[in-house]
């Protein structure tokens, strides 16, 4: 994906799905082959509403990767945000499925996990500082000889903190990486205002990731994350930086949130892609990143059914609708 400025094992671990990657040189790989992808969590680990992780809840119940907007009004400016990214000319499209290469994976530790010394070699001055509980062996998206975003996720699930990383590269005894950001899961605090993460819009990664183990139980409690080819620049909390310099104000900022028509009829869908399609009704989805228009994120996993995720490329991102959450800060 394009960005500008943009910007995880334990001994049970899952991983999860990501984007595309190239076929380049693997120095700066991690020593050992990447974990298998994986279920992950047992649906039992989900109990309520709100998402979890191997017991850690993804965020408060108020935060706003949690809330129920399918009663927000729509935004005045909607059908023109729409018109620039492409909405009347293209579908939807799982940036995810059966493929290990495809989707962005992601590894609970336990508590006892090593910290290792982490080195931003991009935006140090937005990134937090290490350790990060990082494993050698940690999954990268597109994997170890991928020339894309190499994103590395980590929930250490004895304190139930998200670690996440972009560019990333294991040089032992830690990892270099383009940036970094830490974020509580038991708190709302964002990052500071122009502040990037391991996303472009300084948003969390996993909160928004397509994780298999939540659609085989038949329900997504959050917000997703996508991609279109071009932002503003300025940013609508929870985001909180720009990658563009456009001023058009009919570009998409970050954090701009769609949400799927409610009379958009999905009975004709089924098994995944039904899932999907229902928590877009009610929790929509964050703009987080430059790419390619209307991409959403998914976990790595070789257990999705490609078929069934094929779904979901014949619903027209004209179906979307812009909903008002906050101003624009430029």
């Amino acid at each position: 994906m394009t960005r500008i400025a943009v910007l995880a094992c334990s001994v049970v671990l899952a991983v999860i799905v990501g984007a595309c990657s190239g076929t380049a040189s693997s120095v700066g790989a991690a020593p050992s082959a990447q974990p298998s992808p994986s279920i992950g969590p047992s649906p039992a680990s989900s109990n309520g509403p709100e998402p979890m992780i191997d017991g850690c809840q993804v965020f408060p119940s108020d935060n706003p990767w949690n809330t129920d907007i399918s009663n927000y009004p729509v935004d005045p400016n909607s059908a023109n945000y729409l018109a620039h990214m492409n909405a009347g000319s293209t579908n939807l499209h799982p940036d995810f499925g059966s493929n290990p290469t495809y989707g962005i994976p992601y590894v609970a530790v336990p508590g006892s996990q090593p910290f290792v010394p982490i080195t931003f070699t991009q935006s140090p001055a937005e990134s937090d500082p290490g350790p990060y509980p990082i494993p050698p062996n940690a999954p990268i998206e597109g994997g170890p000889s991928s020339t894309g975003d190499r994103h590395v996720l980590v929930i250490d699930t004895g304190t139930c903190v998200l670690y996440e990383m972009y560019d990333s590269f294991y040089v032992g005894p830690g990892w270099n990486a383009g940036s970094g950001a830490k974020f509580d899961l038991y708190s709302d605090a964002l990052r500071p205002d122009y502040w990037t993460s391991a996303d472009a819009a300084g948003l969390p990664i996993f909160a928004g990731l397509v994780r298999y183990y939540e659609v085989q139980a038949g329900a997504i409690d959050h917000a997703l994350r996508f991609t279109v080819h071009q932002t503003q620049r300025g940013f609508i909390h929870p985001a909180t930086h720009y990658a563009s310099s456009s001023t058009d104000p009919n570009d998409p900022p970050m954090g701009l949130r769609v949400r799927l028509k409610a009379g958009f009829d999905i009975s004709g869908f089924t098994g995944e892609s039904r899932v999907v399609l229902t928590a877009l009704k009610k929790y929509g989805m964050f703009v987080a990143d430059n790419g390619s228009d209307w991409f959403i994120t998914g976990e790595t996993n070789t257990s999705w059914d490609d078929n069934d995720l094929d779904q979901l490329k014949t619903v027209p991102a004209s179906a979307f609708e812009v909903v008002q959450t906050g101003p624009i800060i430029h």
